[in-house]
């Protein structure tokens, strides 16, 4: 995957202008969009996207658009003042560094070059996870209860009394969630299922000296430094306070 274009998410035209004027002086591309409906008008399959803070909502958005294109783009965020309890909350879904502005020139090219070396490694690996949350979500409620308790190891007879359904209710519902997900067997149902669910499990995890920050009252200035990754996890970030 090729990271040396940012895409910028931010409402005003003059944020959009000073965030690309910087990702130029550092040798990046720069693409600017309004909202993150722009950005998955066209949905780019590489890069970083670098995206204003205007809430949960707005950072949920890129994961939401790049989970319905069955992609993953590293996402950074950007805000005014950030709250301490805002960051952890960027960071357990799925934000890998927030800075605050204004953006310094220097800040913002180490944290893509941390970026760079750490992401590489685990693109392949996240957009797989993410092209299985794609297909899952074409299911139906039905059909998405069946699988869970497939991945269960219940048998059709157990999923039909548990969901209070005839069996053969089971096999149909069981048919038409493979062919949704493109698999010929349960097994591989199963796989994408786990491997959506391991994706859930990657956001939602935050060091637990994160966790604590929620709690403090007067957070003071933020900065982040992020912990080398295990094997096979993707990068988390963490954020500790600076200048109480």
């Amino acid at each position: 995957m090729d990271f040396r274009t940012l895409h910028i998410i931010a409402g005003a035209s003059r944020m959009r202008a000073e965030l690309a004027s910087i990702a130029f002086g550092l040798g990046y591309h720069a693409e600017v969009y309004a909202d993150t409906e722009e950005l998955a008008a066209v949905m780019p399959q590489s890069g970083i996207v670098l995206i204003e803070d205007a809430g949960p909502a707005s950072t949920r958005s890129v994961f939401d658009a790049c989970a319905r294109q069955g992609t993953w783009l590293p996402v950074v965020a950007v805000g005014e003042r950030p709250r301490a309890g805002r960051v952890v909350e960027a960071v357990k879904q799925g934000v890998l560094d927030y800075l605050a502005l204004p953006v310094r020139a220097e800040r913002l090219a180490s944290c893509l070059g941390r970026i760079v070396r750490e992401a590489a490694g685990h693109a392949a690996e996240r957009m797989r996870r993410a092209e299985a949350n794609a297909k899952l979500s074409a299911l139906s409620p039905r059909e998405q209860q069946v699988l869970d308790r497939m991945a269960e190891g219940m048998s059709n007879k157990l999923i039909a009394r548990d969901l209070a359904i005839s069996p053969r209710t089971v096999e149909i519902h069981r048919a038409n969630m493979l062919t949704k997900l493109g698999v010929d067997h349960s097994a591989a149902a199963i796989r994408l299922q786990i491997e959506a669910e391991f994706d859930a499990r990657a956001h939602s995890r935050v060091p637990r000296q994160a966790e604590m920050l929620a709690a403090i009252p007067s957070p003071g200035s933020i900065a982040e430094k992020r912990s080398a990754p295990m094997a096979g996890h993707a990068p988390v970030a963490q954020v500790v306070m600076v200048g109480t």
